[in-house]
C-alpha cells in the first residue's frame, strides 16, 4: 500500500485497541489514545526503510536517505543468507527484513528500552521521529507542498506537548505498566502493532509480504503471505483509494469513541 493508506491503518489500528482496552477494564487515558494513535501512524510507514523511494526516506533529508540506503543493503545481505531453494533471486532489501514480525518486535522493543532507560530525551526522540513519520502520511498533501524544516518544526513541537501533557498525574506516562521506572514502557507497544499492521496491508497487495520470516513455509523462507490472488490489489489503486483508506476512517472514528466510552 502507499504511505497515506498506510497511516490510516495504523491509527485506526491503535484507535481499536484503546476499544479493546476499555473493554477489558484498561481504558487508556485520551492522551495515550492520541499519541498512541499518532505513534502508530508514523510507525506504519517505518517497514519501507527498505526502500529509497518511499515516504522514510524523505523524511529526515539526507539523514534518512542514508539510513534507508544502509537498510536496504543489510536486508539484501541477510536475504542473500538466509534464503532457501525455493525463494528467488533478488537485487534488492526491499519488502524483506523490515516487513517480518521479528522486525517489529525487535524495533518496538528497542524502543521501549530506550524509553526506559534513556529517559525524557529518549522519550521525546521517539515522539519526534514518529509525529514527523504520522506528519508526512496523514497530511501528506500539506507535508509534500511545504519545507522539511517546517515539519520537522511541528515534529518537535508536538513531541514537546505530547511529552509535557502524558507526564501529567493520571495522563498515561505509566498506563498499562505502573511500576516505578516503567512510565512509558507501552511506547513500544504502538510502534510494534505500526510495523504489523503496514505487513499486513502489503501482504493485501500483489506481491505479498514475508511476515512470518524466518519461519518456513514449503520450500520458502521468506514465503510471500498473503490471500488469494484474486483478491489482491496494485499499490495505489482504486481499491486502496475509495475502499481501503473510507474504512480505515470510519473504523477510526468507531475505535476512538468506543475508547473513550461514547459507544
Amino acid at each position: 500500500m502507499m504511505g497515506p493508506a498506510h497511516s490510516l491503518s495504523g491509527a485506526a489500528a491503535w484507535l481499536g485497541v484503546g476499544a479493546a482496552a476499555a473493554a477489558a477494564g484498561h481504558t487508556m487515558p485520551w492522551p495515550v489514545l492520541v499519541v498512541g494513535a499518532l505513534i502508530c501512524a508514523g510507525a506504519a510507514l517505518a517497514p519501507d526503510l527498505d526502500h529509497k523511494s518511499a515516504t522514510i526516506s524523505r523524511a529526515f533529508g539526507p539523514v534518512s536517505k542514508t539510513l534507508c540506503e544502509i537498510v536496504d543493503k543489510l536486508s539484501f545481505a541477510v536475504y542473500k543468507a538466509t534464503r532457501s531453494a525455493g525463494d528467488p533471486r533478488r537485487t534488492g532489501g526491499h519488502r524483506t527484513l523490515t516487513h517480518t514480525w521479528l522486525w517489529a518486535v525487535l524495533i518496538g522493543g528497542g524502543a521501549s528500552a530506550a524509553a526506559i532507560f534513556g529517559g525524557r530525551w529518549a522519550v521525546l526522540a521517539i515522539l519526534f521521529v514518529h509525529l514527523v513519520l504520522a506528519v508526512e502520511g496523514l497530511l501528506w498533501r500539506a507535508a509534500r507542498v511545504s519545507s522539511d524544516i517546517l515539519v520537522w518544526l511541528l515534529g518537535a513541537t508536538s513531541a514537546w506537548i505530547l511529552a509535557g501533557v502524558l507526564d501529567q498525574p493520571g495522563n498515561g506516562a505509566g498506563w498499562l505498566f505502573d511500576a516505578p521506572g516503567q512510565e512509558y514502557l507501552w511506547l513500544g507497544l504502538p510502534i510494534v502493532l505500526g510495523a504489523l499492521v503496514h505487513d499486513i496491508g502489503d501482504a493485501l497487495t500483489v506481491s505479498g509480504c514475508p511476515i512470518l520470516w524466518p519461519i518456513p513455509i514449503g520450500r520458502k523462507r521468506w514465503y510471500p503471505l498473503g490471500p488469494p490472488k484474486a483478491m489482491r490489489f496494485r499499490a495505489g489503486s482504486w481499491v486502496e483509494m475509495k475502499v481501503l483508506m473510507p474504512a480505515f476512517m470510519v473504523l477510526g472514528g468507531v475505535g476512538g469513541a468506543a475508547a473513550l466510552n461514547y459507544i
